[in-house]
Parts: C-alpha cells; sequence; structure tokens
C-alpha cells in the first residue's frame, strides 16, 4: 500500500505522541508539520526530522500529497481549521475534545458527512492493551452481566499553557481537559448515559506556570459525576486536575454479578477476578508503543483495511456528556437528564 502522506497541525505536549506512534507505523507519512510561528514549526519539523515546517494552513491543505492531517492545537482552534481540511478534502484526526461545546461538533460531523471526508476524534485510552482485554473479558461474560463501576481521572494539570484555565478561551475545566477520557471509556462499555448528577469546582484559584507565569484558574479543576447508564448500570466519575501524583493515565474499577476487573491500579494494568475464580488473575497483555494501536486503527480505516470508526459521534456524545455534568453543578447537583446525539 502507498504511504498516507500526513499534515500535522500543533507543535505543543501532546504532539510527541501522535508523532512517536505514526513514526512506528511504515504507512504513515507526516510531511509537515504546522504551528503558528513559522520559525518554531520550522525547527520543531527538524527536531522531528520532518521535511517541512510552516504557518500556512491553507497551502498545506492545497498540496496534493497530504491525504490526512492530525489537529492537535488548542481546543478552541479546532473547528476552524478541521473545516478547512475539510473543504480541501482531507481526512482527519482531531484531538480530543473535538470542539468547545456540542454545537461546534454538530457543525463538524455535518461539513465532514456533506463532503464525505472521513472525521475521527482522539481518544488515546480506548486503545490501551488493559481496555481492550477488559472489554472482551466482559463481552464474553467472564465478570457476568456489570452493575456498576468507578471511573478516576487525575493529573497535576497542565503547567504549560495559559488558555487551558481561560473561560474565554475553552470551557468545561477538568471535565473537558480529562474526564472526557473516562467518559469514552465508560460510555464504550455500558453505552449511552441516560441521566447523572455533577458538582464541580475551582480548588486551586490560581496556577503557576512552567515559565513562571500566574495564571488565575476560571474554568473547574475538579469535578464529581454519578452516571445512570440506558441498560441500568450505575458508575461514579471523580476527576482532578490538581492531584500532585495523579492517577497512571486513568484508574477504573468494573463490577459485575459475577466478578471484578481493575485497570491501572496498584495490581498493575489488568486485574481480574473472573466468574467462578477464587483468586485475582493478572494476565499477560502486549506491549506495543504507546499509541501504535490507535494510530494504526484510524490509518487501517483510512486505507479502507478495516470500518472506519465513529469517534466523531462518541465525542458528540462525550460533550453532550458533559454539558450535562455542567448543568447539574449549576443546579447543585441536581439530577440532570443527557441530551442523546
Amino acid at each position: 500500500m502507498a504511504r498516507i502522506g500526513i499534515a500535522f497541525v500543533g507543535t505543543g505536549f501532546i504532539a510527541g505522541y501522535h508523532l512517536d506512534a505514526l513514526a512506528t507505523i511504515p504507512d504513515a507519512d507526516i510531511r509537515v508539520v504546522v504551528g503558528r510561528d513559522p520559525a518554531k514549526a520550522a525547527a520543531f519539523a527538524a527536531q522531528r526530522g520532518i521535511p517541512a515546517g510552516t504557518s500556512d494552513l491553507d497551502a498545506t491543505l492545497a498540496r496534493g500529497d497530504i491525504a490526512a492531517i492530525v489537529v492537535a492545537s488548542p481546543d478552541d482552534t479546532h473547528e476552524a481549521i478541521c473545516l478547512k481540511a475539510i473543504e480541501a478534502g482531507k481526512a482527519i484526526l482531531v484531538q480530543k475534545p473535538m470542539a468547545p461545546d456540542a454545537a461546534a461538533c454538530r457543525r463538524m460531523i455535518a461539513a465532514a458527512q456533506a463532503a464525505k471526508v472521513d472525521l475521527q476524534v482522539s481518544f488515546m485510552h480506548r486503545y490501551f492493551e488493559e481496555f481492550a482485554a477488559a472489554r472482551d473479558l466482559i463481552a464474553a461474560g467472564e465478570i457476568g452481566t456489570p452493575t456498576s463501576a468507578r471511573m478516576r481521572n487525575a493529573t497535576p494539570g497542565p503547567d504549560w499553557g495559559d488558555w487551558f484555565f481561560k473561560k474565554s478561551r475553552v470551557g468545561g475545566g477538568v471535565v473537558l481537559q480529562l474526564g472526557v477520557h473516562g467518559i469514552d471509556l465508560l460510555t464504550q462499555l455500558f453505552g449511552p448515559v441516560a441521566s447523572l448528577n455533577a458538582t464541580t469546582a475551582i480548588l486551586r484559584p490560581e496556577r503557576i506556570l512552567a515559565d513562571g507565569r500566574v495564571v488565575t484558574v476560571e474554568n473547574p479543576d475538579s469535578a464529581w459525576a454519578t452516571y445512570r447508564f440506558a441498560n441500568g448500570v450505575a458508575a461514579s466519575h471523580d476527576m482532578s486536575m490538581i492531584e500532585a501524583a495523579g492517577t497512571d493515565r486513568f484508574g477504573m474499577e468494573i463490577y459485575g454479578t459475577d466478578g471484578t476487573i481493575q485497570l491501572r491500579g496498584v495490581a498493575g494494568a489488568l486485574r481480574l477476578r473472573r466468574k467462578g475464580a477464587t483468586a485475582w488473575e493478572t494476565p499477560a497483555l502486549p506491549t506495543p508503543p504507546l499509541g501504535q494501536r490507535h494510530h494504526q486503527r484510524w490509518l487501517d480505516g483510512l486505507s479502507g483495511a478495516k470500518p472506519k470508526e465513529t469517534t466523531a459521534r462518541d465525542a458528540l456524545a462525550g460533550l453532550l456528556i458533559a454539558e450535562a455534568i455542567e448543568r447539574s453543578a449549576a443546579q447543585g447537583g441536581a439530577a440532570t437528564e443527557v441530551e442523546q446525539p
């Protein structure tokens, strides 16, 4: 198969995850980096061994040797960049959250469908080996019927950019920046959330960035939600961007009528109390490079080797949950129905 020419938009923190993973896949050919500062983009491209760096997105999208684009720029730029890429007929993988709100997600999805352009959203955690294994174990009935789950997303928070904390740039705070990962995993396992109760808070009103700047925090840095899924499963979800140690990507416990699965806990990546067993197991897992499964799956969809995924619709569903969390928190934690995509 011919290599897929890819343009990469963004030179920030998350760029390394995508570029390192794509470098392990022979079909991927990163041909240009696009950034706001042309000198920085050129230097970043040179450091990574990428042929070109530029600030000219329009010229990049006009290139015939570019078939796809990865968008890893700040959240409030996603819609405009993706709409341009859609108009140019380029396949898209956009960093989560897809956009700052559900209305923007709908506009992006509608434009992509009208232009018959593949639009995907990057949810890295669902491709981790332990989560894939857990999903298979549940499908095989190894813990009986799922009844409930506990989800935790926690990090020290981003210290490399002030835009995360500005309500004029992006809203949602910890829910959109971190919690959408947990929302995606839970909905992948249990389907749509019907209703929820939630509380949010700003517990550290000032942050010191890595460059020494002090910023006022305008978006919630902590959130707690309880979900009721349409199939009856219940789940709790706590989210923090102020925890010094944080979680190792996430922590998750899944309870069934006949067993339990623990993910990324103190016992390791995957721990299983299987139906009928009298002891815990720690199944061995493959150890591919971080992100390889994720990006290979995207490229397989583009090449036709596998069906395209529905991550844009999943992202919209996640944004609708995030917006329900905000509504519930504004009403003192009142039970709130979740709009469906």
